[in-house]
């Protein structure tokens, strides 16, 4: 079978390009030197080039800072062009969205939960999500949206919270916290990666579905902190009010995974102390 991965440079997307290839898939990986997806001339003579018989689509933008910056995310994380650039035999496309594209709930978010994005970057995955599903029907081809929670594991951005705690116990600097309780459903990378998969290759699954990616286990910045630090053995000082915080912090943000559950057959497989000894490990 042969797969294009949009974003296979990116932190689930190199996950995702090994697992594929450890499992016999030919794998195509578009990266952001490969080739400019905010380009749509350019984007759709790619997956033309590709031939997939499934599309990842992961590739995602987050600048904003300027007109030109927020254009090219609109049209990195929308990518109208994508499905009609599909052959006719691409038998699937999985999205992965974000938890982002909800709005804050003080209960576990099913697939039902309005679409209410926190912020710029959410408002553009959730209308990339729409427009895939709309688009894919259309074509006849299958599409499923995995809407990931906080994703982690080896390999993350340096600056996200899991391999900031994790540098810090190992250099024996201090974690600044933001001032405001932040809790998020964190997710194992290789249990994104085996949604993924499974959506891929699952043809009795319904056409446009859209899934919850989580554990439905939300855990606090402070206990984190705490976790990974029974994990590695050794305290990890912190700094109460020094990060500002995110957009989308929130003191409630986790899954209802049950949809997934019970129609991919999906769980989640490693809890976080799990995950964050195989990320310590990994370094």
């Amino acid at each position: 079978m042969r797969a294009l991965v949009t974003g296979a440079g990116g932190f689930v997307g190199r996950h995702l390009v090994d697992r594929l290839r450890r499992d016999g898939w030919d794998v195509v990986g578009l990266t952001r030197r490969a080739v400019d997806l905010a380009d749509p001339v350019a984007g759709a003579a790619a997956v033309r080039a590709a031939d997939p018989d499934v599309v990842f689509s992961l590739a995602a933008g987050r600048a904003k800072a300027t007109p030109a910056e927020r254009a090219a995310t609109i049209a990195v994380n929308t990518s109208p062009w994508l499905v009609d650039a599909l052959p006719d035999r691409c038998r699937a496309v999985v999205r992965l969205g974000s938890s982002t594209e909800y709005a804050a709930s003080p209960r576990p978010l099913a697939e039902d939960a309005a679409l209410e994005p926190r912020g710029f970057f959410g408002a553009t995955k959730a209308a990339g999500s729409l427009l895939l599903r709309a688009t894919a029907a259309e074509r006849g081809i299958r599409s499923a949206v995995l809407r990931a929670f906080q994703v982690y594991g080896p390999g993350d951005h340096a600056t996200r919270l899991v391999p900031v705690v994790l540098a810090a116990a190992r250099a024996g600097t201090a974690v600044p916290l933001p001032a405001r309780l932040s809790r998020r459903d964190w997710v194992w990378v290789g249990d994104v990666v085996d949604a993924c998969v499974r959506a891929a290759v699952d043809d009795a699954l319904p056409p446009g579905v859209v899934l919850n990616i989580g554990t439905g286990v939300q855990t606090s910045t402070e206990e984190l902190v705490a976790t990974a630090s029974r994990v590695v053995g050794r305290p990890i000082a912190t700094v109460p009010g020094a990060h500002p915080g995110r957009d989308w912090d929130t003191a409630d943000w986790v899954c209802d995974p049950a949809a997934a559950r019970d129609l991919l057959g999906w769980s989640p497989t490693v809890d976080l102390a799990e995950g964050l000894a195989r990320t310590w490990a990994a370094l």
